[in-house]
């Protein structure tokens, strides 16, 4: 992050949370983020959060589709939009002077949208061809099915996108859409969020001025806790491993299991270990030992989700047919060994090194910095610079460390999926 920031925080009357990181750069990224994704649909509404984040731009109120594109590009500006499994969020990069008009369009997109149908049976064909194109890359879609081998039986084993049934189901009628809208859109779940420029009283003003009027509807709903109650809770499952024939020229393989969520004790500690373990570098464990030494494979990687109330980790590689026994035992021996071989202590300078490093030069993409910020917001009340978060992290120690190996990558918590 750049020199001489500082994070601003508000609650509007109605729950709204603000978050504000003032900056030098003139440019700003401004948006809303709701706490409500795919884990708050049931099984026939699958896909409604993503159908509701893609047809909100098609028209409200006031603009229609081409207009809402315009006041954004016109002006030089990016607007964008993505769904998770717990989120929607819509949000603007954009120069300082137009944070008014951005953040006054993002919130008419919120409370008034029309969704009239000849405009949203344009948008389901296009969702229905990214989850075509979804389907035709399983690299990415393997994430979606180990998730839902990890929480079988939860509303966060359903897919993002929804399916071509639901999709059907839920495009029939703007008032499905609408009366979601209703039931999920609770301003205790709205954190507007900003980082550039800008007087933060300002942010506080526009946020009054175009959100201040959502009516509240729980006024206990104010942490973590209560944000995540209004969902099923995470059980066990019994099935521990899947496989499905692809027809890819490579098996491509996840091992995994469930980890902490959101404001654990151990959530830092997991963050380094997942780091050390493949979290993306080229000197990780997983790439040194199945690229870089037996060259089974062309990506390996590591990584760590945590959720409201739970999470899951994963190992992704690919390889050709005939080596997937020996790279899957390469895992597992780097699994192990993080378990039962403490790391030195200059093994642990060393990581904590890296890690700061990483986390400094992350910061300076805003774009991603203003989202992680929002999310912390959203979960935590509260938003750390990457000096606190490392600071946190940097308190781990070789005992905790060990112990999060043990618990996390146990055999006993491994799940595998496989596509052949």
């Amino acid at each position: 992050m750049q020199e001489n920031t500082q994070t601003f925080y508000h609650i509007l009357s109605n729950g709204v949370k603000i978050v504000h990181r003032l900056t030098p750069s003139p440019v700003a990224y401004v948006g809303v983020m709701v706490g409500a994704g795919t884990r708050d649909e049931s099984p026939e509404e699958n896909g409604m959060a993503h159908y509701i984040e893609h047809c909100v731009f098609k028209g409200t109120a006031h603009h229609s589709a081409r207009q809402i594109i315009h006041a954004i590009e016109g002006i030089g500006g990016e607007i964008n939009a993505y769904t998770t499994k717990e989120e929607t969020t819509f949000y603007a990069a954009i120069l300082c002077e137009h944070v008014q008009l951005t953040l006054h369009l993002i919130a008419e997109m919120l409370t008034a949208p029309t969704f009239k149908k000849e405009e949203t049976d344009k948008e389901r064909m296009v969702i229905l061809d990214e989850i075509e194109s979804y389907n035709d890359t399983p690299s990415e879609l393997i994430y979606d099915d180990f998730e839902s081998l990890v929480f079988a039986g939860n509303s966060l084993a359903m897919p993002i996108l929804g399916t071509k049934k639901t999709l059907k189901h839920i495009s029939s009628k703007p008032e499905f859409a609408k009366n979601w809208m209703t039931a999920h859109y609770h301003p205790e779940r709205m954190v507007v969020f900003c980082q550039g420029n800008i007087k933060p009283e300002r942010i506080f003003k526009l946020a009054e001025k175009e959100l201040g009027g959502i009516p509240r509807i729980d006024n206990t709903l104010d942490n973590l806790s209560k944000l995540a109650r209004h969902r099923l809770e995470v059980g066990s499952t019994a099935v521990r491993e899947a496989s499905y024939k692809k027809h890819t020229h490579q098996v491509h393989a996840m091992l995994g299991g469930r980890a902490f969520e959101i404001g654990h004790k151990d959530q830092a500690a997991m963050f380094l270990l997942n780091n050390i373990l493949g979290g993306g570098s080229l000197n990780s464990r997983l790439n040194l030992s199945l690229r870089e030494s037996k060259g089974l494979v062309y990506t390996v990687e590591s990584t760590y989700t945590p959720l409201s109330d739970t999470g899951y980790w994963c190992v992704y590689w690919a390889c050709d047919q005939e080596d997937y026994e020996q790279s899957l035992g390469l895992v597992r021996q780097e699994l192990d060994r993080l378990s039962t071989t403490p790391l030195s202590a200059s093994g642990l300078r060393q990581a904590l090194l890296q890690l700061r490093g990483q986390l400094a030069i992350s910061a300076q993409n805003q774009e991603n910095s203003a989202l992680a910020m929002a999310k912390s917001m959203l979960y935590r009340g509260y938003a750390p610079s990457w000096e606190e978060t490392i600071a946190k992290i940097e308190r781990t120690d070789i005992e905790q460390l060990q112990h999060v190996a043990q618990e996390v990558y146990s055999a006993s918590n491994a799940y595998i999926l496989t596509y052949k």
